[in-house]
């Protein structure tokens, strides 16, 4: 397992709670996250999967994410 970070546009606990919904399809709870407090509203990932298809579970949500 490997620790991805990608940088994001969300913006409040909406944003992350509508990234998390997505998210959890495909990675278990605790463990991802989102830094609201970073410019760079960091989305931090532990997981297997590729960075690109964590890119692709959040621009489903609607949102950006760009890797770090």
């Amino acid at each position: 397992m490997k620790t991805l970070k990608f940088k994001t546009n969300a913006k409040c606990g909406g944003c992350v709670a509508r990234i998390g919904e997505a998210l959890g399809k495909f990675v278990p709870e605790g463990k991802w996250s989102i830094d609201l407090s970073t410019p760079d509203r960091v989305l931090t990932v532990e997981t297997d999967l590729p960075a690109e298809e964590i890119v692709r579970i959040v621009t489903g949500a609607g949102y950006k994410a760009e890797v770090l």
